[in-house]
């Protein structure tokens, strides 16, 4: 991380100072995703409060976050198995493992 300085990004209209290490481009970025979040859930939801769509915005997000770990924790189990059957198979080719009979 780089030294931390103050961005002014705006969200739902409102600007707001953000004090980071990260790239000014990244932290705008962040921001106009959020940003796209609270207008959604403007759209979607009858609360007019902006702390209410903050939060219905908050809960989408932490959806979708959820929704992506889970995906790569799937994904991983796949590479993992995928990996040690190549391995096996490797160990085969290479005399290092005897092939175990097929069950049925």
């Amino acid at each position: 991380m780089s030294e931390s300085r103050v961005v002014h990004v705006e969200i739902h209209g409102q600007r707001y100072p953000i004090r980071s290490g990260l790239e000014p481009e990244y932290v705008a970025e962040l921001a106009s995703y959020v940003d796209e979040k609270m207008r959604l859930a403007a759209r979607e939801s009858q609360a007019g409060d902006t702390l209410k769509l903050a939060v219905l915005a908050a809960i989408n997000i932490a959806d979708e976050f959820f929704r992506a770990s889970d995906e790569v924790q799937s994904d991983q189990a796949v590479i993992r198995r995928r990996a040690a059957a190549l391995e096996r198979m490797v160990d085969l080719a290479l005399g290092l493992e005897q092939p175990q009979p097929a069950v049925r």
